[in-house]
């Protein structure tokens, strides 16, 4: 049972990876596992380190993507990176904690914030929103080392900064300091709730499958800033309510299949993040990019002694942005149907490694 590797990677976005306006969640740190604390293992502590980078520049209403933003040279491209430090602490067989820092770098171009002229670039950079969980096996471990299952349960902080601030110029070079777009601010101001699950089934010993799902509850609605970049809100914004930025709830969920073969362990499974339209509590008014991403996830772990190293790669094959709450509003309002895009990336690339001690 020791050399069964059982990998749980959110990241994410986290909450930032990352970007909402990529609608790839946050960063909100890699969850207890099998990998983390491994059955029988004496050891009380792991430090884990990950790195997820992506690039989101395809852009998509629906389903449909927007190919002309590519061929005309006006699609938004952002570059998301997350650093995410996390410390866990196992107390005994059944529970453990964990906490989670993510550094955060983000870039944004566009021509469309800066006149529409030159293409220009806006950043955000610093620690993203810090989350603490504690974690229990439902099984005893020492009885059942087939099947098991993990609950895990949360605190999101609002201490990445959701007003980061840059200058936006105007076609005739004109400068203002105004937030940054959602997708590029460090947190979203929101203190929220996580609820995890997490399981396994080992088929034999060189065989298993995996499962985790993970929810972020963030029942503020709105955080209060601008999506105006340092001007002046439409009356259309306001009336929509897109004025403002909305703090959404998000959730991932991923399965799949681990062969393990040596020291290393080869996994393949699909992946879903997702910006809902509609949060769990509260209420979902202010701007937000809904939408999902649906990825096939190839992977490989490397473990010797108490060192683990790991890649996985999520590609994407489904990405939707779907109708937000200032949409359906503005379809109300107009009487003409109206659904806004997101720009997606083609994948993302999460590298990292634990040490156990």
């Amino acid at each position: 049972m020791k050399k069964i590797i059982f990998s749980l990677l959110i990241i994410v976005s986290g909450l930032k990876i990352n970007a909402q306006g990529c609608v790839a969640i946050r960063s909100t740190g890699a969850a207890c596992s099998i990998e983390k604390f491994m059955y029988r293992d004496t050891t009380k502590w792991e430090l884990g380190i990950n790195n997820r980078y992506f690039k989101s520049y395809k852009h998509f209403v629906g389903e449909v993507e927007q190919k002309q933003r590519v061929d005309s040279q006006t699609e938004v491209i952002n570059h998301s990176y997350t650093l995410d430090l996390n410390l866990a602490r196992k107390f005994n067989e059944r529970w453990s904690m964990m906490i989670d820092v993510p550094i955060i770098a983000n870039t944004r171009s566009s021509l469309y914030e800066h006149g529409g002229k030159d293409r220009r670039q806006t950043h955000a950079f610093g620690i993203g929103d810090i989350r603490l969980a504690v974690y229990r096996w439902m099984i005893d471990p020492m009885k059942h080392s087939k099947f098991n299952y993990q609950l895990g349960l949360g605190l999101k902080l609002p201490t990445g900064d959701y007003k980061y601030q840059d200058y936006f110029y105007s076609a005739t070079g004109t400068r203002t300091l105004g937030p940054v777009d959602q997708s590029i601010q460090l947190g979203d101001g929101g203190t929220g709730i996580t609820a995890e699950l997490n399981a396994f089934y080992n088929l034999s010993h060189a065989v298993s499958f995996y499962g985790n799902f993970y929810y972020l509850s963030n029942p503020r609605e709105q955080n209060g800033v601008s999506t105006a970049r340092g001007g002046t809100p439409s009356a259309a914004a306001i009336a929509n309510g897109s004025d403002v930025m909305s703090v959404p709830d998000q959730y991932m969920y991923r399965a799949g299949a681990n062969v393990m073969l040596n020291k290393f362990t080869v996994s393949a499974g699909v992946r879903k993040e997702c910006i809902p339209v509609y949060d769990l509590i509260g209420g979902s008014g202010g701007f937000r990019r809904p939408g999902y991403v649906i990825s096939v996830e190839p992977g490989v772990n490397y473990r010797s002694n108490n060192i683990s190293l790991y890649a996985y790669v999520p590609v994407a094959v489904v990405r939707n942005r779907t109708q937000s709450v200032p949409d359906k509003i503005k379809t109300d309002l107009t009487g003409i149907y109206t659904q806004g895009d997101a720009a997606f990336a083609d994948l993302s690339v999460s590298i990292g490694m634990s040490v156990r001690f």
